[in-house]
């Protein structure tokens, strides 16, 4: 007897559905977990995890902070780079700030829980911070000295042209010190929160100021990964460290300086990405070979 047609479609719909669920569903699944189990596999399958006398103290592969309970740097380590992911290297909200070179202006408010730094502000204090923990040079192009972006909103007669007549640091508010006294012979005002000022007709200028045009505070210092989770900084930034962790451990800095060759790797196949140091690790080796007292 043949079957209807509409009948025997959804039957073979059926065996291809039965079919699919044990390949896709459970044969492919199974066999990357074996792959998984293969010595030299398994510790990468299982999150690359680091332990110490048994405990485990993070991944390999997955950032982390290294700070006290009130969110200050602990000294004795080398600090990670920034994170947006949550509130900080969280695997399950890795993200980046989707913020760009363009994000200049500062959201002011009178609740600080509406305000919100715009990028330029956030890497001018973030390299404030890192520049007076380990004693270097903090100063970056279009910063403050108190760490905000050096933005300013000019107004003309004109709109966007003829002499200026109002001139606005739009990232300071009082108490703080206007970072410049005047622009082409105006006073410079402090912004009032709440003010839209590019909307209100100004012009937005960004000041260089006279920062080195080659920071001593690198990149990666002051900006997060893409992903939020890189558990690796720069040699540069270990170097402007060194000083700061062999002080806190009373040891030779020359010994932090090997240890930080000895844990960076190279360029992947030789020629893609940068040189980098893996913190956890190096701060697992440093806690090993020169403990604090």
């Amino acid at each position: 007897m043949r079957l209807p047609t509409w009948l025997a479609q959804h039957l073979a719909a059926l065996r291809a559905l039965l079919v699919f669920t044990v390949l896709l569903g459970l044969a492919y699944p199974l066999a990357l977990v074996a792959v998984g189990r293969i010595p030299g596999l398994a510790d990468n399958a299982d999150g690359s995890l680091l332990t110490v006398d048994g405990r485990t103290v993070g991944s390999a592969i997955i950032g982390q902070s290294f700070t006290d309970a009130d969110g200050n740097p602990v000294q004795r380590y080398f600090q990670s780079r920034p994170s947006a992911a949550g509130d900080g290297y969280d695997p399950t909200s890795t993200s980046a700030s989707n913020l760009g070179p363009e994000d200049i202006i500062d959201t002011l408010a009178t609740n600080p829980d509406d305000t919100t730094q715009s990028l330029l502000t956030q890497v001018c204090a973030r390299s404030r911070s890192i520049g007076e923990l380990n004693g270097v040079d903090g100063r970056r192009p279009y910063c403050t000295s108190d760490g905000v972006g050096a933005v300013l909103a000019v107004f003309r007669r004109d709109g966007l042209t003829g002499p200026v007549t109002r001139v606005v640091s739009v990232n300071q508010t009082a108490p703080a010190t206007s970072f410049l006294a005047e622009y082409e012979n105006v006073p410079v005002e402090l912004a009032t929160p709440g003010e839209d000022y590019r909307a209100a007709g100004a012009t937005i200028v960004p000041i260089r100021g006279d920062a080195p045009a080659e920071p001593e505070v690198p990149a990666d210092a002051v900006t997060a990964s893409g992903s939020g989770l890189d558990p690796h900084i720069s040699p540069a930034y270990a170097k402007i460290q060194v000083a700061r962790v062999a002080r806190e451990r009373g040891t030779d800095p020359a010994a932090v300086r090997r240890l930080i060759e000895e844990h960076t790797i190279g360029r992947a196949l030789g020629f893609m990405g940068s040189p980098g140091v893996n913190v956890l690790e190096l701060n697992l080796a440093l806690d090993e070979q020169f403990p604090t007292r």
